[in-house]
């Protein structure tokens, strides 16, 4: 199995990971972002800087797409339904999809549509600001995970998506457990993302607030318990090692809720705290933590849109 060619929606904080490298080492002809509307004009009109480099990446419509080797989905949580179906023209019979995006339900939704044998368990971690269309990162800082929901030994799928990876020079990993993986990666999201949307500060607060972190400890400890019911489990150890992480993220770096309430725009709280409420709702786990952060981001959603 070959991957010659490869399609990208979303072209965010999580999408510029991607397509600069991609264009370079795939060539514009065999590379693509899927865009419609006003978005795909603003694409090609101003297009997107990252590093200091203005791109104009070849835009497909989701009316005129054509079969592609890999689809990389790198939306927010509220765009994930219109993407589904605007990748529909580019799903051939071996089209394989990475969906990238945060949370622990986006694969199982674009599985529903598209069947497993296209669908990959997938996530990232890195931390990119984007702001007014620029992003300035280190392209080495971070990697994307992906592979079967176990990974013994590598499917012809997964090997050649590692290749493409490989070709196009973007750092990677196959994790032996994607579940767990995805599970953590959640759980950071909810402690660390949410903890800072809140309280308005970036990652690097944790490094010198105490407070922050026990907040922080607390939400991750509900997801901890959300994940065990489910017969996922991480460990305190696991979970304390995960500060360090933190303190290699540049200190003025702030999450993806944190951004998108400065830019006024909706956030994936819901995605976040709202799927951890009901989790826990249907597991009989309390989730205060999650609950405050639910409802207090809601608040600053509203304050964003005047209502509050």
């Amino acid at each position: 199995m070959e991957i010659k060619n490869v399609a990208l929606i979303g072209l965010g904080a999580m999408g510029v990971f991607f397509a600069p490298r991609m264009e370079e080492h795939l060539g514009r002809e065999n590379f693509c972002v899927i865009a419609r509307g006003e978005r795909k004009r603003r694409l090609e009109n101003q297009g997107v800087t990252v590093n200091g480099v203005n791109y104009r990446f070849p835009i497909c419509t989701p009316e005129d797409g054509t079969e592609k080797g890999l689809i990389i989905m790198a939306v927010k949580d509220m765009g994930l339904h219109q993407a589904i179906q605007d990748i529909r023209k580019f799903v051939g019979e071996k089209t394989q999809i990475l969906c990238v995006m945060n949370g622990v339900e986006s694969e199982e939704k674009v599985a529903e549509v598209y069947g497993w044998d296209h669908v990959l368990y997938s996530y990232m971690r890195m931390s990119i600001v984007m702001k007014c269309g620029k992003a300035d990162f280190d392209p080495y800082w971070g990697k994307v995970y992906f592979g079967e929901a176990k990974n013994i030994e590598l499917t012809e799928r997964v090997q050649a998506i590692s290749d493409v990876m490989e070709r196009c020079d973007i750092p990677y990993k196959v994790e032996k457990d994607m579940i767990w993986g995805l599970w953590f990666k959640y759980m950071c999201n909810v402690g660390e993302n949410l903890t800072c949307a809140l309280l308005g500060i970036p990652f690097g607060a944790y490094r010198e607030s105490e407070a922050a972190n026990e907040i922080r400890w607390a939400a991750m400890k509900e997801v901890q318990a959300v994940a065990e019911a489910k017969g996922i489990f991480i460990t305190d150890e696991q979970m304390k090692k995960q500060y360090d992480a933190i303190c290699r993220i540049p200190y003025e770096n702030k999450p993806s809720t944190l951004q998108d309430l400065e830019a006024r725009r909706k956030t994936e709280v819901e995605m976040f705290a709202g799927s951890m409420v009901e989790m826990g709702k249907e597991l009989g786990i309390p989730t205060p933590v999650c609950w405050m952060f639910l409802q207090g981001i809601r608040v600053l959603e509203e304050k964003n849109q005047g209502l509050k």
